[in-house]
């Protein structure tokens, strides 16, 4: 059942982004299509109004002497938005109108002007009776319709930008409630182990005072006190998680020998590992918190037989540069597809039948804001294996977060 409610809860959830987007798209086309409109009708509408503004001027060129001409000085007096060249048939400008400044003043960008405009527009003639040579119109479009084609993709520009900063912001803040979530568990898993642990040593110490002479029931209860030591260890470990842990320097090669003893005593016979030989290396110095460095690694180490299924290869190989130390844990399970590589760390995500699905969030967690390193998948091909990879600061201060 909780596969298919994963998968119906990731269906809606690709459904909802859908028609979100959908419907964004939506919005983005219709305002493009009505803006476009609007400014074709109001450039249609300018055109006519310097067609009869031509008319205007023709009239006012052919009119008698004594003849009133005021409604068509009133006409060419209305233009105060439209930009226009008046010229002649050598292309010789005879006035300008609405360019903010006069023929005069800027020869060079008039003209200029004018070669484009007639590169780019048709000129409105004008030819009068009386008048012995023809004056052509040529005009550019005016600001406001210039202003209402580029306005539907600022206004996309802006939804985008917006609907990005919205998703980045949702983003982090699911990131930060799953974090939350996380080192809730953490701290409350620790503090659930606390009274258990506290009750199993003081009934090992009862049974030491009651059986002294009992050497198998002794032998037993220091192996039981081991076993509470580990557990100990381990709530130490959950107790840590979303508190400033201290880091010291330790060899790594001498820590990753630990790891090397402790699994390969517990794991099954058909696995083999390849650790660094740590006795012939060279010291290698990172500043790690122990309790919480080991936890890491013990995760990594338990998932490789996970999957590999009691039978394979796992191996730690560790490199170094100037700035940086890097450890490899590889296996040779059953892989998984590069899709998975990021969201192996997102808490509750898990490829088992059992568990929380914190493991390798914690495990970021550690490496990334209390040891200022990085982890991540390194590479992993499906039914071949999967290499991890850690990477610390060699040296310098180290920067840690809570």
């Amino acid at each position: 059942m909780s596969i298919i409610s994963n998968i119906s809860n990731l269906f809606q959830s690709i459904q909802w982004r859908f028609f979100l987007l959908l419907g964004g798209l939506a919005v983005v086309v219709l305002s493009i299509f009505f803006t476009l409109n609007l400014a074709s009708q109001l450039k249609e509408g300018e055109t006519k109004s310097m067609e009869l503004l031509g008319e205007a001027q023709r009239s006012m060129m052919d009119a008698d002497p004594n003849c009133d001409v005021t409604f068509q000085s009133k006409i060419l007096e209305s233009n105060t938005t439209v930009p226009s060249i008046v010229a002649d048939g050598d292309y010789r400008i005879q006035y300008v109108s609405n360019y903010g400044k006069e023929y005069d003043e800027d020869r060079v960008f008039f003209d200029k002007e004018l070669e484009y405009l007639k590169a780019n527009t048709e000129p409105i003639v004008i030819e009068a009776k009386e008048f012995p040579i023809k004056l052509f119109i040529y005009h550019r479009q005016s600001k406001l319709i210039t202003y209402l084609e580029w306005f539907p993709y600022i206004q996309f520009t802006l939804l985008f930008i917006f609907m990005l900063l919205a998703y980045l912001s949702f983003s982090a803040i699911r990131q930060s409630q799953q974090e939350r979530i996380g080192v809730g568990m953490a701290k409350e898993t620790a503090h659930q182990l606390g009274t258990p642990i506290t009750s199993l040593v003081g009934w090992i110490a009862n049974i030491k005072d009651m059986y002294p002479e009992d050497d198998n029931l002794n032998m037993m209860a220091d192996e039981m006190y081991r076993d509470i030591e580990l557990l100990e260890i381990v709530a130490g470990r959950f107790s840590k998680i979303g508190a400033r842990p201290e880091l010291y320097p330790v060899n790594l090669y001498e820590r990753l020998a630990r790891h090397q003893h402790y699994i390969s005593q517990r794991a099954p016979r058909k696995v083999s590992f390849e650790f660094p030989d740590f006795e012939s290396a060279p010291v290698l110095t990172v500043h790690v918190n122990n309790l919480l460095f080991d936890w890491v690694i013990e995760n990594l180490l338990k998932n490789a037989l996970d999957a590999m299924g009691g039978k394979g290869a796992i191996k730690v190989e560790v490199f170094d540069n100037e700035n940086y130390v890097f450890i490899d844990v590889s296996d040779t399970g059953k892989g998984m597809p590069k899709s998975l590589f990021k969201k192996v760390f997102r808490p509750g995500f898990s490829t088992k039948k059992r568990g929380w699905g914190l493991g390798l969030s914690l495990c970021k967690r550690i490496v990334e804001n209390y040891h200022n390193g990085k982890i991540f998948v390194k590479q992993s091909i499906v039914n071949q294996g999967t290499v991890f990879r850690i990477q610390l600061p060699k040296k310098g201060k180290i920067k840690v977060t809570k």
